[in-house]
């Protein structure tokens, strides 16, 4: 199907002249709209404007003006089919075999701060989703373009025949849909967000849900070599690289675990980690003692695993951590002198992490068997009214401090976790056993493995103790006290074993499971 009328309404005008000046070489016939017609003509090109075509005004601040059957028929009519050409003839509806159409910039407009609601709500885009859905749906017989970047695709294909490919159509039609369906959901998620601020409660979760979702970059593969792999989504506005190779899926992982560790602490801290897990935390005055506490725990696991620090990094921090061969280091920012030794590593990734705003409700997914998991991320920040001692024995103050230390770590350690902790710093870490007792002894034997006492510390557990032994087990290991959501059929009997040993412990409330 020869290529004679097109459409062309854009808001992103990127390389639109040099396409619609080849366009008019060819003698394909221009519609265009507002400031779309405003340019072409300024620029000597033959444009007939939408109102002209169709016979009827833009109207209502231009909310109606490509609404109209004669767009919209021209579209969709099949052609060759005996019924629908008759109409098409009857209404003086003409063939338009090429929309070019991008959408109002509704993510860059809600994106700007003190946007007024007002002038958000008039960015959502209405005739360009029609036209482009409409377009899509007749890909048979019309090209549909709602990316500059697909241009000189369809410019080489129409020079070179006068029309496209039905694959090269089929191509650009399944990407409307992406697009009109990224940009929907975009609104729903606004909307959504609006009203939560507005109300202060929390909405329900969707009947239907569909993900804003635009591709980030291509990984080289997945977990493993032989799964193919992508990042979608907003990562690089909180993650931005400033040295070393692109990112594994594998990092993204760990970044993503990393990140949520280090916005817990306020003092100065560093997370050592491991596929996902913190093998060692620390906090002090100053970055170098931090990661010195943190590093102490278990010098072996961070072997090729992550650094995450909460201040800028200096150069005594970045001078210990150039002995040790890591994958990647995360900070608000890198000091010049310690980029200096850092960059020396060709393939060490460092990357800024800029935190999101507080407050703002975030959510994990996880696929299974035909189906997605959506829950709330689990990062309400730490409150200690709920905890309640159990004990006989008051906890100390400094075995207090212990505990809050020791609850913000084993909220990030996978099920079944245990950690052991001193006021400023982890001593041992037990993760994803498949029992409680596995992961304490894990824990016990790191920091053995590591030179440390456990003698005077407290021990974390993401959720109760189901019997005694684990309790009896972080005692005998030397710590004196013990925090755990509690809830178990047998809570009397671990108070008990607690009592009968002289210990402290505190029930949160609060579970931390992370499977």
């Amino acid at each position: 199907m020869k290529i004679k009328r097109a459409l062309i309404s854009v808001s992103d005008k990127a390389g639109l002249l040099d396409f619609a000046r080849n366009l008019a070489l060819l003698g394909v016939e221009i519609i265009s709209t507002g400031g779309t017609a405003k340019l072409l003509k300024s620029e000597g090109l033959a444009t007939v404007e939408i109102s002209d075509y169709t016979g009827f005004p833009e109207m209502m601040d231009g909310r109606v003006k490509t609404l109209h059957p004669k767009v919209h028929g021209g579209l969709l009519y099949i052609r060759g089919n005996a019924a629908h050409e008759s109409q098409a003839a009857a209404h003086g509806i003409l063939p338009i075999d090429l929309v070019v159409v991008n959408l109002y910039p509704f993510e860059e407009t809600i994106a700007k701060p003190d946007v007024s609601l007002e002038t958000c709500i008039e960015n959502i885009d209405i005739g360009g989703p029609s036209m482009l859905r409409s377009a899509a749906k007749n890909h048979e017989a019309v090209t549909v373009v709602c990316d500059p970047a697909d241009y000189q695709a369809v410019w080489e294909q129409v020079v070179a025949s006068g029309e496209t490919t039905l694959e090269l159509r089929q191509k650009l039609a399944a990407k409307v849909f992406r697009h009109t369906g990224r940009y929907d959901s975009l609104i729903a998620q606004f909307l959504a967000r609006r009203q939560e601020a507005e109300v202060g409660v929390k909405t329900e979760f969707p009947d239907a849900w569909a993900l804003p979702l635009r591709k980030v970059q291509g990984l080289r593969y997945g977990e493993n070599p032989h799964q193919q792999a992508a990042l979608y989504g907003d990562f690089k506005r909180f993650f931005k690289c400033i040295h070393g190779k692109e990112l594994s899926y594998n990092n993204i992982l760990d970044l993503g675990a990393a990140s949520q560790i280090i916005m817990d602490f306020s003092a100065p801290t560093v997370a050592i980690l491991k596929h996902t897990n913190p093998c060692g935390v620390g906090s002090a005055a100053t970055l170098s003692e931090a990661w010195d506490m943190a590093y102490a725990t278990d010098k072996q696991a961070p072997f090729g695993g992550i650094i995450a620090v909460n201040r800028p990094l200096d150069l005594p921090v970045a001078e210990r951590i150039a002995d040790i061969f890591s994958e990647v280091i995360v900070a608000p920012s890198f000091d010049a002198d310690a980029l200096a030794i850092l960059q020396k590593k060709k393939n060490l990734r460092l990357l800024e992490f800029i935190p999101p705003a507080t407050g703002a409700r975030e959510w994990d997914m996880r696929t299974v068997l035909g189906g997605v998991l959506v829950q709330e991320r689990d990062s309400r920040p730490l409150n200690t009214d709920g905890w309640k001692v159990v004990s006989r024995r008051q906890p100390s103050a400094e075995e207090l401090r212990a505990m809050e230390f020791g609850w913000r770590v084993v909220k990030h350690v996978k099920s079944n976790a245990i950690v052991y902790a001193a006021a400023d710093r982890t001593l041992g870490i037990g993760a994803g056993q498949m029992s409680r007792i596995d992961s304490s002894k894990i824990a016990v034997w790191k920091a053995g493995e590591a030179g440390l006492s456990l003698k005077g510390s407290i021990v974390a557990s993401d959720a109760f103790f189901p019997f005694p032994d684990g309790l009896v087990a972080a005692a005998e290991a030397g710590a004196t006290a013990a925090i755990q959501p509690g809830g178990s059929m047998r809570d009397a009997e671990v108070i008990e074993a607690c009592d009968s040993r002289g210990m402290a412990m505190i029930f949160t409330g609060v579970r931390h499971f992370r499977h």
